[in-house]
């Protein structure tokens, strides 16, 4: 079936529904940026401040072992997809590998054919260029910071390193925002909510914050007061079960900033449930609450071992609340494993809607665990995690397979592009033990044998879902669509140094020009650099320039791009060697 013939059964499903049929729900994803399991009051903590997180835990239906990605993009493109992030080409988080395969069908695309209303406020972090861009991939309205975060090097000029008064992108066009970055999303959200409202029209609202990911210099200072006059030391936490707080790298000072970052989320969550109530639209909404990962730095985990990039338990353990009264009973639904691949089919089953079969999702529905439909079954299955940093793959490289009952992983470190040597699989009967204390796998080899072929199968299936599976999209130069395209670090592919920051870093974008003709190419030096010569390079083709030096810029007018490929590279020579642009603009002449 044609993607159109599959759009159009989606629209027709919805638009099927009588007046004695249940309404399709409005839907709200809310996902944060590195906040862990143990972040929450429901889930343990008894210094954080999250009341209304903790009520809303109280009033949803939950599944109580939710796995996601150790890392964001990867965890980004499940969620968007239902589908492993091997599929969508999203293999790491920068440096070019965070951006989405353009012809993914994201939940956007497949509510919005169905006559949903769509928007995102906040993160997405999976490409930043047309034709990537979430108004790209099915959003209708859309409020994002560009990258992986702010205080990144895809922040727009002027807007370097503000979580207060960003500059953010409004559905392609940088805009000066006033308060703080988080506030503002649920602000955007809110007020879109009521226009919807007004429209008598189903909507999705996909509410992503970049808190409390770093950096931590500006918090919300209200909360930030509050937890520096609190005692936030390790023996405040519950330590009776699973793994103890370390006490090295202890910082408490960075503790009280997370936490002041996490309570403002939570202030917020109790703002839209407040203004749902207000619009008698919290019965007609179901609300998801997740996270994006582990956390990064030591604080109180649950009990569960590592943070964020680790692929044991603490780094890919969130909670997965669905929030629907009247539909969804609040309490435990079930502890069967589920992953970010699973949330995309259980919402449009929720909204009583059918994936396009060209889909081919890997998630499954939890809809019948949700609503504990004793009849359905339910069979067991594997599911496999693996994120490292690379261009592609490595085969058992920082993974875990997670059965009903066991756990294989091979923790060889997210920071590698590959291990060297036998894999040294660790195995953990979670049923037994589920803060992974001792591994099991010498006792138990047939389980590792069995499981190892398990995650074999999975590896050859999802590296090969298309001829050039680990191939990088490109980014399109096309007027029509995006008249200014900024190319940043984020997105660029680098020729040596790995590193947004080092000052000898430099790489290239790869791009596809749709119109043969003349364009501006302006260069954007780096904050505090001097430099003495810069070179463009295009397609092999060289020109020369005076070197902008310290965030100022130099444009190259009237440069001839035949229709097709293109690396573009924009070198800047300093005393101590060779650099990178920061930032490039290219536009039409």
């Amino acid at each position: 079936m044609s993607r159109l013939l599959s759009m159009l059964a989606l629209a027709v499903s919805l638009a099927a529904c009588t007046p004695s049929a249940p309404k399709p729900p409005n839907i709200i994803v809310l996902i944060t940026d590195d906040q862990g399991y143990g972040d929450f009051g429901a889930t343990g903590n008894p210094v954080i401040q999250t009341p209304h997180l903790d009520a809303m835990a109280a009033g949803s239906a939950e599944m109580t072992t939710f796995y996601v990605s150790p890392v964001c993009s990867p965890t980004r493109a499940s969620l968007m997809t239902g589908r492993y992030n091997y599929r969508t080409r999203v293999v790491d988080t920068w440096i070019g590998r965070s951006m989405m395969e353009p012809e993914e069908v994201t939940l956007a695309e497949m509510l919005g054919d169905a006559g949903y209303a769509t928007g995102l406020f906040g993160k997405w972090h999976l490409g930043d260029s047309y034709p990537m861009r979430p108004q790209d991939q099915g959003f209708d309205e859309v409020l994002m910071h560009r990258g992986g975060g702010i205080a990144q090097p895809s922040d727009p000029v002027g807007g370097e390193r503000k979580y207060t008064d960003p500059v953010l992108i409004h559905n392609g066009e940088p805009v000066q925002a006033e308060g703080y970055c988080t506030d503002i999303y649920f602000d955007e959200a809110l007020d879109w909510i009521t226009t919807q409202d007004a429209a008598d029209r189903p909507f999705f609202a996909y509410i992503a914050t970049n808190a409390p990911h770093d950096p931590f210099h500006d918090v919300p200072e209200d909360w930030l007061a509050r937890y520096q006059a609190m005692n936030l030391e390790n023996d405040q936490y519950p330590q009776a079960v699973g793994h103890p707080l370390p006490e090295a790298s202890r910082d408490l000072d960075r503790r009280a900033r997370i936490f002041a970052m996490i309570s403002n989320i939570d202030e917020n969550v109790g703002r839209l449930f407040a203004h749902l109530d207000g619009l008698d639209l919290t019965r007609e909404t179901l609300v998801v609450y997740m996270n994006d990962n582990g956390p990064i730095g030591q604080r109180y985990r649950a009990g569960f071992r590592g943070g964020k990039t680790g692929v044991y338990e603490g780094g890919v353990r969130s909670p997965l609340w669905m929030h629907w009264p009247g539909t969804l009973e609040p309490g435990p639904a079930s502890d069967v494993p589920a992953a970010h691949i699973d949330v995309l089919p259980t919402l449009l089953d929720a909204a009583g809607l059918a994936a396009p079969a060209e889909a081919s999702l890997d998630g499954r529905s939890l809809w019948p665990l949700l609503t504990r439909d004793a009849s359905a079954a339910w069979p067991e299955r594997s599911l496999v995690i693996q994120t490292h940093r690379g261009e592609a793959p490595q085969r058992y490289h920082h993974f875990f397979l997670r059965t009903d009952r066991w756990k294989l992983l091979h923790s060889s470190g997210f920071g590698r592009e590959q291990f060297e040597g036998e894999p040294a699989f660790q195995l953990y009967d979670l049923l037994e033990d589920p803060y992974e204390m001792t591994d099991v796998a010498a006792a138990n080899p047939e389980v590792v044998t069995d499981l190892t072929a398990q995650y074999d199968a999975w590896f050859d299936d999802v590296s090969t879902t298309r001829p050039d599976n680990f191939a990088k999209p490109r980014i399109v130069l096309d007027d029509e669509q995006e008249p200014v395209t900024t190319l940043t670090r984020q997105d660029w592919h680098t020729t040596g140094i790995r590193n947004w920051g080092h000052p000898q870093t430099n790489g290239y974008w790869d791009l596809e020009v749709t119109e043969a003709g003349t364009y501006n190419i302006q260069v954007r030096a780096s904050k505090g650099l001097v430099a003495e010569a810069l070179t463009l390079d295009v397609n092999g083709v060289t020109y020369t320039a005076p070197a902008p030096s310290d965030y100022g810029t130099h444009t190259f007018e009237d440069v001839p791009l035949e229709a097709g490929p293109l690396r573009l590279m924009a070198t800047l020579t300093t005393a101590d060697g060779e650099q990178g642009a920061w930032q490039v603009e290219v536009t039409t002449s």
